[in-house]
């Protein structure tokens, strides 16, 4: 699989397991950024990690030495806003989820409440604090008629040594009990959380990378966005993974640095 071979008008990373995994920067990351934006690139951040908001994220990405503005963020947290604000504005909620997401959906002007009869829609997330409190509730909620949607759809959360369960096994749980499958996942890979990012960069998919470390979020996103797709070996995926996946990105890397190609003069500016 080739690494990239030319520049791209718009850089979006992935964060957790592509530009760092937990507290550190992976290997070149810091110094790649900083260089495509030297090169005149707009680079912009993208996690469905909904545990923490967009000022969190642009704090730690500047705290590890990458500044970053928020508005340079997006995740599925946020992206869960816009999408219930256009669907079913002023709704009550009832949340699986962490303190991050209810500040969030909150702001954003919904009514949380854990008043089964009183709900309009569930919202199933990342949720290290999830109980069996919280899945009657949702259960109540869902047989009463209200509707449910996530965050995102992940299996775990890559962490140093290891990983955390996510978002899918609350979902799983709440769809096992109501017999009731997820409305819709708004987190990548969904065109819901492509379209945000489009949107922020006001250019044409085509100019922009997508650049993670799964194969079935981001890689699978931005080729059905019509993005050019990298995938990092540095996180989730597995060469082996790789090789029998029926998702295929367009250029593969080791690491971030290969993301800029050899500025002798031979590489192709995809500039427009």
């Amino acid at each position: 699989m080739p690494k990239p071979n030319q520049l791209f008008n718009a850089y979006i990373f992935d964060l957790d397991g592509t530009v760092y995994l937990g507290d550190k920067l992976l290997p070149t990351a810091g110094e790649t950024i900083a260089r495509l934006r030297e090169l005149g690139k707009r680079t912009v951040f993208l996690s469905n990690n909904p545990t923490r908001s967009r000022a969190d994220y642009a704090h730690k990405l500047t705290r590890l030495g990458v500044e970053t503005a928020v508005s340079d963020v997006i995740n599925s947290s946020w992206v869960m806003a816009q999408f219930l604000q256009q669907k079913i504005p002023h709704a009550r909620l009832f949340v699986v989820g962490e303190p991050s997401l209810c500040r969030e959906l909150t702001a954003a002007g919904f009514i949380l409440t854990e008043n089964a009869h009183e709900v309009d829609a569930v919202i199933a997330s990342f949720d290290r604090t999830f109980t069996y409190h919280k899945l009657q509730i949702a259960f109540d909620a869902i047989r009463n008629g209200a509707r449910f949607f996530a965050t995102n759809g992940d299996r775990y959360c890559p962490v140093p040594g290891g990983g955390q369960p996510d978002a899918a096994a609350m979902i799983a749980a709440i769809e096992a009990c109501t017999n009731t499958r997820v409305e819709a996942i708004v987190g990548k890979p969904s065109r819901y959380m492509a379209d945000a990012i489009l949107n922020l960069l006001q250019l044409p998919p085509e100019q922009c990378l997508m650049i993670g470390d799964r194969l079935e979020t981001d890689v699978k996103m931005g080729l059905e966005a019509g993005m050019a797709t990298a995938l990092t070996l540095t996180g989730a995926t597995s060469e082996a993974t790789l090789a029998s996946s029926v998702i295929q990105p367009m250029f593969v890397i080791r690491q971030l640095q290969e993301l800029i190609p050899d500025e002798s003069g031979t590489a192709s500016d995809h500039s427009l």
